[in-house]
């Protein structure tokens, strides 16, 4: 008795976990998996040519820079606009809440033409930007202001069910023990949105990396100053320089999958910290 396996109570999960993976392995393991060995019969010179070149280097610092410069601020409003959402009943509650997901159904393409209006020179907004100095198309900052766009609805959605299921009796009870509000907010609801913060903002920074539609109109893609990697792959593969695109989107799959790993660790280790925390208390 002692040798056998317990069942469990719903059955069903070898079949599932067969089906499951084998899916997520069809869909998306093999293709990258096929692109990735393909490459590693370039030659080290090829790939350090194609990668370590300028204009590479270049969209390659745009690319992550802008990602996760306009993740950091999605994170922040992202919450902010979860908050009201949750904590606050307002005129309109619902349609604002509509137009949060309003990037995630709205073609790039368009997106990004409407941006580039919106931010031109004699756009509704970019005319007081110019007017302050500040080019907001065809500049690095165009670039940041898209990703934030398509980048919000991530964090946003992470956060509010977090939100929604909180339990506002344990914020009132550190206010009845003399809490401030500044210190229940750091020390109460903090630790237990973190979390789901932190997956909105790996969220966020992963779509901005593969970003191209939204993009490619309010930068005006020139090489050295505003061009991002995928675009940069996509002229490789205009000038049929189909391996030159090959070795761009590796790299570009490797720093992704790094940078993704390294989030979800501290994201681990944040929540594994959180119930150590909550055991000794």
């Amino acid at each position: 008795m002692a040798g056998k396996r317990k069942k469990s109570v719903i059955p069903g999960f070898g079949l599932t976990m067969g089906i499951t993976t084998g899916y997520l392995g069809l869909i998306v393991l093999f293709p990258l998996a096929c692109l990735f060995f393909q490459t590693l019969d370039v030659s080290l010179d090829t790939v350090q040519k194609t990668v370590f070149s300028g204009r590479a280097l270049a969209a390659f610092g745009l690319s992550f820079g802008a990602s996760f410069a306009a993740a950091c601020v999605n994170t922040v409003f992202g919450f902010l606009v979860a908050w009201v959402l949750v904590r606050y009943t307002f005129p309109g509650r619902f349609l604002v809440d509509a137009m949060v997901d309003l990037p995630f159904a709205l073609p790039t393409a368009v997106a990004g033409i409407s941006l580039t209006f919106l931010y031109a020179q004699n756009g509704w907004l970019g005319k007081f930007l110019y007017g302050l100095g500040i080019p907001s198309v065809y500049s690095r900052i165009g670039v940041f202001i898209a990703l934030i766009f398509i980048g919000l609805p991530f964090v946003v959605r992470t956060v509010q069910p977090v939100l929604v299921n909180f339990d506002t009796q344990v914020e009132e009870a550190a206010a009845s023990l003399g809490a401030s509000r500044f210190k229940a907010f750091t020390r109460v609801i903090m630790p237990e949105v973190l979390p789901s913060a932190i997956t909105g903002f790996a969220l966020a920074f992963a779509r901005a990396l593969g970003e191209y539609g939204s993009v490619v109109f309010i930068s005006g893609n020139m090489p050295h100053r505003t061009e991002i990697v995928p675009l940069l792959i996509m002229t490789r593969l205009e000038e049929y320089d189909y391996l030159g695109a090959q070795i761009l989107a590796v790299v570009m799959l490797v720093l992704s999958f790094c940078f993704l790993f390294l989030i979800n660790f501290l994201q681990y280790w944040g929540q594994r910290h959180h119930r150590m925390q909550e055991c000794v208390a």
